[in-house]
């Protein structure tokens, strides 16, 4: 991996919304921080506002903070994806080498949360989040690892999207997907985006108290294979480059990327950073809006 970088890239992007130019803090560039590796994923951040992201495929853990920079947290991962902080501050991740769900109790333990449906395995794992009273939402898509033993296909006879309780129940709540990619709900727990990146659509759904969907809306007209929200409700997705869009579905800001970034975040003490995976590289923009959880 080479060193830290200090590299700024100008925003080329404006604000498509005058009343959300606001969003991105003044004079503000992307930053890329650190480059060299393989494919950088699944950025969740922690209650003291570090960031921890995988490279999936060299199978490693990294975290960020502000001050420290980037160190190496974990090798051997399980190939974590996706991760997310529950509300122990434990680190769960959508692990797809064995093809599920994992709680990180500590670097040296962990814990099977989930691993198949029905009898079966999951497809491959790959983003998740947890909602405020501690059900996970996952999204099971399947891209075919060549780490796999010969012949494993899909467990699944469709790619879905499952809820998990914190007493180990799981059902199956979306199951008409080409694949189901990012996903994030609202810090109230009432409302769930999800994004079938095949089809390029996000779809939001009402969260009943039983934890059930319904009402399925068409939100925006991109796949996305990350997502994150901020105070004001906004969406940030991530196809191409990150697209923000209001809470009314209107498309607010574009931000362009030296690379086409995978998943992202809000990080740092005060939740006013962007923090972008992005290929062989990890960038940050500093905000005006604060991510919530």
């Amino acid at each position: 991996m080479k060193p830290t970088l200090t590299l700024a890239f100008v925003l080329l992007t404006g604000a498509l919304n005058g009343q959300e130019c606001s969003i991105v803090a003044q004079d503000a560039v992307i930053e890329k921080i650190e480059t060299g590796y393989a494919f950088t994923e699944g950025p969740a951040v922690a209650k003291d506002g570090s960031v921890y992201f995988t490279d999936q495929p060299n199978d490693r853990i990294y975290r960020w903070d502000e001050q420290e920079g980037i160190t190496l947290w974990l090798e051997g991962t399980e190939r974590s994806n996706g991760l997310y902080f529950n509300n122990d501050d434990k680190l769960v991740a959508c692990a797809d080498e064995q093809n599920r769900i994992i709680l990180f109790e500590s670097r040296e333990e962990r814990k099977v949360l989930l691993e198949e449906f029905e009898g079966k395995h999951l497809n491959g794992p790959n983003d998740l989040w947890i909602a405020p009273n501690g059900d996970i939402y996952l999204t099971d898509a399947y891209y075919h690892r060549g780490y796999w033993p010969e012949g494993q296909g899909e467990g699944q006879e469709v790619r879905g999207v499952y809820r998990l309780t914190p007493d180990g129940e799981v059902t199956r709540v979306i199951g008409d997907y080409k694949q189901p990619n990012g996903i994030i709900g609202t810090p109230d727990g009432k409302t769930l985006y999800v994004a079938d990146i095949e089809d390029r659509k996000i779809w939001r759904y009402d969260i009943l108290p039983n934890g059930t969907l319904e009402n399925k809306t068409y939100f925006a007209p991109h796949g996305s294979d990350g997502m994150t929200i901020d105070n004001r409700g906004n969406i940030y997705l991530t196809m191409g480059k990150v697209w923000v869009y209001s809470p009314e579905g209107e498309l607010i800001r574009e931000i362009d990327l030296p690379e086409h970034p995978a998943n992202i975040c809000f990080g740092g003490k005060n939740r006013d950073i962007l923090f972008i995976t992005a290929r062989s590289s990890v960038y940050t923009l500093k905000m005006n809006v604060v991510g919530v959880q």
